[in-house]
């Protein structure tokens, strides 16, 4: 699977990748900002990708500008809910107080709740990552109740308070994309082997003039 928007390719995460998502994992930047700080081994890391791979999650792997960056994640997927919990990291630092974070949040977001008709995400937050939490906010992320003690805290988003809130923030993604605001969904024979393509399919058939579906020698293109 592959997601097209803005500028950003969210592609989902394949066993070649991971040795360099282990990397960035174990970095200090990285690292002391997640609930597990401990050193992760390449067995640990293989394990956990095992553990990943199926329906109930999705991480992404974030391309921007011919470069693999992070990763963006929906876990503990709730398809007949539509709810999941999401999370992203940088790799690279060079990005970490620059606008593309946000382009790679909006994209997700507006194909999550728009065309995938999402009910709510939510995220968990170390209480001490004061920029992550900022960051959150300005999405439309809500503290749950009953956690302000807490340390990993639990925040959640509902399509409405995120267009309340990030109503300038996609202004400014949209014009900083310019001619890459279109949507483009890219389903791969592998995704439809795992029944993940089929998943998917579901909730975008539901609005059908969105967009287009095409069968091509890469896969299924809806654009």
């Amino acid at each position: 699977m592959k997601l097209f928007k803005y500028g950003i390719i969210l592609e989902r995460l394949k066993v070649e990748d991971i040795e360099l998502v282990r990397q960035w994992r174990n970095s200090d930047p990285v690292r002391l900002n997640m609930k597990f700080r401990d050193i992760i081994t390449q067995e640990q890391q293989l394990n956990w990708f095992n553990s990943i791979n199926n329906l109930n999650y999705n991480y992404l792997l974030i391309h921007y500008q011919g470069e693999k960056i992070g990763l963006l994640n929906d876990k503990n997927i709730d398809w007949e809910a539509r709810t999941s919990e999401s999370g992203i990291f940088l790799g690279n630092s060079a990005f970490y107080n620059s606008f593309v974070q946000y382009l790679i949040s909006i994209a997700g977001i507006e194909t999550t709740f728009f065309l995938m008709g999402w009910k709510k995400q939510f995220a968990h937050i170390l209480r001490s990552n004061s920029n992550a939490i900022k960051f959150n906010i300005e999405l439309g992320y809500k503290l749950c109740a009953g956690q302000e003690a807490v340390d990993h805290q639990q925040y959640e988003m509902t399509r409405e308070s995120f267009e309340l809130k990030a109503g300038k923030i996609r202004k400014a993604v949209q014009s900083i994309a310019a001619d890459n605001c279109q949507t483009r969904i890219l389903f791969e024979p592998t995704d439809y082997s795992i029944g993940l393509a089929q998943k998917f399919e579901v909730l975008l058939n539901e609005n059908p003039d969105l967009l287009n579906r095409e069968e091509t020698g890469e896969g299924v293109w809806y654009r």
